[in-house]
C-alpha cells in the first residue's frame, strides 16, 4: 500500500484491497484511515522511509545469513528447538546464543531459570511477602522467549496455549507470558540437555491432571445456571 501511495495511487478502495491477513477484517476502516490529501512532498518522505526500511532489512538477512552460517554444525539441535510451539529459528539461535549447549554449568532447571531472571521474586520483610517480581537477569534471552511465549498465546491444540489462556483468565496476560516463558526456558534446557525432541502433552494436560476437580467446577457452573445436574457413568468402550 505504501509503494502504491509513493506511485501515486489515490483510489482508497484500491489501496485497502491490498492488504493482507487480519487486516482485511477491517477494510472499512481501513478505507477511512487512508483518505487524506498526499502531495508530492508526502511521497518524497515516504520514499526516503522505504529506502532506509528495504536498507535495514537488508542488512537483518545478511545477518541472519551469517548467523545460520555460523550455527550450521548446531542444526540438529536448532531442529529440536523448533519443534516447541513458539520457537522459531531467530528464538532458537537467540537462545542458544544465551545459554549455550552445554547445560552441565547448570544443576537443573531451576537453576538455569533463576540465572535467567524467570522465577518469582522472594522480596520479604518482617516475614511478609512484598513483592514477587522477577528480577532483570538476561535481558537478551527474555528479548527472544517473551515473544515466543506471546506467539503461543495465538495458537491452539498444545499444552503451552493451554497454560497461557488458564494463568491469563487468572493472573493477567503479563503474568501469564511470563510463566509461559518459563515453561519454553525450561524445555529448552532439557532438549538441549538430551538429544530428544519436544512432546506436546496436549491441550488437555490439565483437564486429565485433575479430573474430578475439572467435574465439580463443571457441575457448579450448571448449577449456577439454574440446571439440575444428574451425573452417571458411561461404560468404556470395549
Amino acid at each position: 500500500m505504501v509503494k502504491a501511495i509513493i506511485a501515486g495511487e489515490r483510489d482508497v478502495e484500491k489501496l485497502a484491497e491490498m492488504s493482507r491477513g487480519l487486516l482485511r477484517r477491517k477494510i472499512p476502516q481501513l478505507q477511512l484511515a487512508l483518505e487524506g490529501r498526499v502531495s508530492d512532498h508526502h511521497r518524497f518522505l515516504l520514499q526516503q522511509l522505504m529506502d532506509h526500511l528495504e536498507f535495514v532489512e537488508s542488512k537483518m538477512t545478511r545477518l541472519e545469513q551469517e548467523i545460520a552460517e555460523r550455527l550450521r554444525p548446531f542444526e540438529e539441535t536448532v531442529r529440536r528447538l523448533c519443534t516447541v510451539p513458539g520457537i522459531d529459528r531467530v528464538s532458537a539461535w537467540g537462545i542458544i546464543s544465551e545459554i549455550g549447549l552445554n547445560m552441565e554449568r547448570f544443576p537443573d532447571e531451576h537453576h538455569l531459570a533463576s540465572w535467567a531472571g524467570f522465577c518469582p521474586g522472594n522480596w520479604e520483610s518482617a516475614g511478609k511477602r512484598k513483592s514477587g517480581r522477577i528480577r532483570k537477569g538476561s535481558a537478551w534471552l527474555r528479548r527472544h522467549l517473551c515473544p515466543s511465549a506471546w506467539g503461543v498465546s495465538t495458537q491452539q491444540n498444545n499444552y503451552l496455549s493451554a497454560l497461557f489462556r488458564r494463568l491469563a483468565a487468572r493472573r493477567g496476560v503479563k503474568r501469564a507470558t511470563i510463566a509461559v516463558a518459563h515453561a519454553i526456558l525450561v524445555i529448552s534446557y532439557h532438549i538441549l540437555k538430551h538429544p530428544v525432541e519436544y512432546r506436546d502433552p496436549g491441550p488437555d494436560y490439565f483437564d486429565r491432571l485433575h479430573p474430578q476437580r475439572l467435574k465439580r467446577k463443571l457441575v457448579k457452573r450448571l448449577e449456577g445456571l439454574g440446571f439440575q445436574v444428574t451425573l452417571e457413568a458411561r461404560p468404556c468402550p470395549a
